[in-house]
């Protein structure tokens, strides 16, 4: 059987309300670590303010869950110094599975995975460094220097030997993409192949309201969206932006925290708890 894909949005204003870079780089760095614990395999980023200019934002968003969904051992190659990332090292670091802590050839077990970027080309095929002493050989291929790489350990003598991997064939979780759209929610939710599509809202239908069918929709979808609005709107303000109803963007709308003892929740709050909740519920197949 597929395994079933998990995304979540999230908008461009998601850290609208913190003044500060570091306090922005922790919130981001909450939804990072949330999204690696409950599988999350994509984070999308859409606009929610028609009349902003959140291109900067966004690009902030999506460069600091891209570094730190990055394996340790690459970002310095990945990632060039820039302002953004002035705090990073202030972030959790994910200990995913693809997020290793061996960094000797002598540790390494043939079959299992890494992730990696090629270095250099020669006779012999591509180097890869995947976080060893020495550089990994791809056999009898040229790939594009700088391109980061996904590769399955063939041999562990003097020089790694490994061979490309899709993804798709690993058996345990393996990161997450960010994806940065232009499109505001209601139409991202139209335009996308998604099976199941849940907003997470207060007020949404309380979620142990609509459980059973919501289990029966969770079964049967291979590609599910959980959304989430931003700190001053929710989804229901947010797409009314678009002229459209929530409820007839969605299958579902529902409310993860009842009798919320706040005025509000934020956005990297509702992640968590939602998460949590869905994740108590139903497989969150990796």
């Amino acid at each position: 059987m597929e395994r079933k894909k998990i995304a979540i949005a999230i908008p461009a204003s998601l850290v609208s309300d913190t003044p500060h870079l570091r306090e922005k780089t922790s919130k981001i760095g909450l939804i990072g670590r949330a999204a690696a614990i409950f599988r999350v395999k994509e984070i999308i980023i859409y606009p929610d303010d028609p009349k902003a200019d959140q291109k900067k934002e966004m690009d902030l968003i999506a460069t600091l869950l891209s570094y730190i969904e990055t394996p340790q051992y690459l970002r310095k190659r990945l990632f060039k110094l820039r302002p953004e990332l002035r705090y990073v090292g202030t972030l959790p670091p994910l200990r995913t599975p693809h997020h290793p802590t061996e960094s000797k050839i002598k540790d390494l077990k043939v079959g299992s995975y890494r992730e990696g970027i090629v270095l250099a080309k020669t006779e012999k095929g591509s180097l890869i460094d995947i976080g060893v002493e020495k550089l990994a050989l791809i056999p009898n291929k040229k790939l594009a220097i700088n391109q980061r790489v996904t590769v399955k350990i063939l041999d562990v003598k003097k020089r790694p030997t490994v061979e490309l991997a899709d993804k798709k064939e690993i058996p345990t979780y393996w990161g997450y993409k960010v994806t940065v759209t232009k499109q505001p929610f209601g139409k991202l939710v139209k335009n996308l192949a998604f099976d199941l599509t849940i907003a997470t809202s207060k007020y949404g239908i309380p979620v142990l309201k609509v459980l059973q069918e919501l289990i029966e929709k969770w079964r049967k979808a291979q590609n599910v969206l959980i959304a989430f609005g931003s700190p001053s709107e929710g989804l229901y303000e947010i797409v009314r932006h678009e002229g459209l109803d929530l409820d007839d963007v969605v299958d579902f709308s529902v409310n993860t925290i009842p009798k919320q003892g706040t005025k509000t929740v934020r956005t990297e709050e509702a992640v968590v708890a939602s998460l949590a909740i869905l994740n108590m519920h139903f497989s969150f197949n990796v």
